[in-house]
């Protein structure tokens, strides 16, 4: 991983990223009469980003103005696209390091730039023959008194735990299944101080999650269901937060099937919510945020094959609900029911859920955010929205009215699994809903949890989308109940 570091003074040997003002002192920084005229050149055309080659070492100069008619978390963004794309150059030269500085008042700005850098320095290259990466940025050095030591140990922690979520969902499935993705979460909870218990198949069968074991019977491979808990000794809320995380390590549509193009082949990804959320436990508990906080993740992969659900079948949930199956690829909202039911037990303050969920979500917004939804009252939709917003995982919400229930009523059963030909990802929402009696919001990834090709500092594949989103949502929660005492 790219680290990030503080450092007391420039170290003139070293590539260089300066941001300042277009009437900067550029003598003061350290910029010879050439480079000033050729800085005073670019400026005059116009060009807010200037590359100095100075052979040893690179000099970047970001010009502020640029940002001017930017709002915060546009802002924010942009800083972050900045620093990777520093990186991307820094990596082309094979130098090993570059220090941000300012001449403003920007210290956030920094924490983003070196942020993007870092998260845009990932790499998944372990079944590479030679195993060597192409990039050799190994430090990020930033130099500004007003960031502590205790924002860049953070920054630190939350990359580490993006890095953990990009690796679990590009692993393919025959190393992440439903019991090694467990013995994983197990080694995250051992590493960042959280409680971690794994109930195996014939526990699961003890509390009769119908909807996990159904979509568990095509394969060889037993389910799991994980329980993660964080409970500082100072923990400020009462009652926990629950993240609910979708584990679905490889699904073929079971008998439903998918076809392979642009569909199967990428599944892999289909455990990215479970990814969410126990990298985001280890933020949490890592950064040791004062909050009680649980994960859940049921895990299972979704196969055709020996006794599979069909379509057709009734399923008797954990909750004691039942489902008429009528499509057995709309397999994440069984298992995902049954571990909200099981979040009850717990009387949570809010329960949030994330799962890579319906095509529908990612065909309405593409990767450009997250589609939502829920009960949770409008201030906690408020402030998972601002806190979506500062990290750029944008959240968009859905309509949830009563009508997009009707379209889930079954002639046989409780419900059905699937509604009809339109708002697929809102009454996937809805039968959700029908496990829940606390505040809750449903967050569907399915457009930004595995990308096709680069987006800035989201590589192509496994995102890492939500964890970022998750860890200053609970940090924001963190310092306003502080603010109530």
């Amino acid at each position: 991983m790219t680290h990030i570091q503080l450092s007391s003074k420039i170290n003139k040997q070293i590539s260089s990223l300066v941001i300042t003002n277009k009437k900067a002192k550029w003598s003061e920084l350290g910029f010879s009469k050439e480079e000033i005229t050729y800085i005073s050149k670019k400026i005059k055309q116009e060009d807010n980003f200037i590359t100095i080659n100075r052979f040893e070492s690179l000099v970047f100069v970001q010009l502020i103005e640029e940002f001017e008619k930017k709002n915060e978390a546009a802002k924010y963004e942009a800083f972050r696209g900045i620093g990777n794309k520093v990186a991307n150059t820094i990596n082309v030269h094979k130098y090993e390091s570059f220090q941000i500085s300012t001449t403003e008042k920007l210290s956030y700005e920094l924490l983003c730039v070196a942020e993007g850098a870092a998260l845009g320095n990932y790499q998944f290259i372990k079944y590479l023959s030679s195993q060597k990466s192409e990039y050799t940025l190994k430090s990020i050095l930033l130099i500004d008194k007003s960031i502590s030591q205790s924002q860049v140990d953070e920054m630190n922690i939350l990359v580490d735990a993006v890095y953990q979520a990009r690796n679990l969902v590009n692993e393919p499935q025959n190393v992440i299944n439903s019991v090694t993705f467990a013995k994983e979460m197990q080694k995250m909870g051992k590493a960042a101080g959280f409680k971690v218990e794994v109930l195996n198949k014939s526990q699961i069968e003890s509390l009769k999650m119908g909807g996990l074991l159904a979509v568990n019977r095509g394969s060889v491979t037993p389910p799991t269901f994980t329980i993660m808990e964080y409970k500082p000794a100072k923990a400020i809320n009462k009652k926990p937060f629950i993240i609910v995380g979708k584990g679905v390590v490889y699904d073929t549509g079971g008998l439903s099937l998918k076809p392979t193009p642009n569909s199967m082949d990428s599944m892999k990804c289909d455990m990215g919510g479970g990814a969410v959320a126990c990298a985001s436990m280890y933020a949490i508990a890592k950064a040791k945020l004062p909050y009680h906080v649980i994960a859940l993740v049921p895990a299972t992969d979704n196969r055709p094959g020996g006794d599979a659900y069909t379509p057709g079948d009734v399923i008797t949930m954990y909750d004691g609900k039942t489902v008429e199956v009528l499509n057995t690829d709309a397999e994440g909202r069984m298992i995902l029911a049954d571990a909200l039911a099981y979040a009850k037990k717990y009387n949570p303050e809010l329960v949030v859920d994330f799962a890579t969920l319906t095509g529908a979500a990612a065909a309405a917004i593409g990767h450009f955010g997250i589609v939502c939804m829920g009960t949770a009252d409008e201030a906690t939709k408020s402030s998972l929205k601002e806190s979506g917003n500062r990290v750029h995982e944008r959240l968009v919400e859905f309509p949830f009215w009563d009508e997009y229930a009707a379209l889930i009523k079954s002639d046989i059963a409780d419900m059905k699994n699937i509604g009809g030909p339109i708002g697929g990802a809102i009454t996937a929402g809805k039968f959700l809903e029908k496990y829940i009696d606390y505040p809750w919001m449903h967050f569907d990834i399915a457009g930004p949890a595995f990308i096709n090709s680069n987006d800035s500092y989201r590589p192509k594949m496994g995102t890492g989308v939500g964890v970022r989103l998750m860890f200053d949502f609970v940090k924001k929660l963190s310092s306003s109940e502080k603010t109530k005492k």
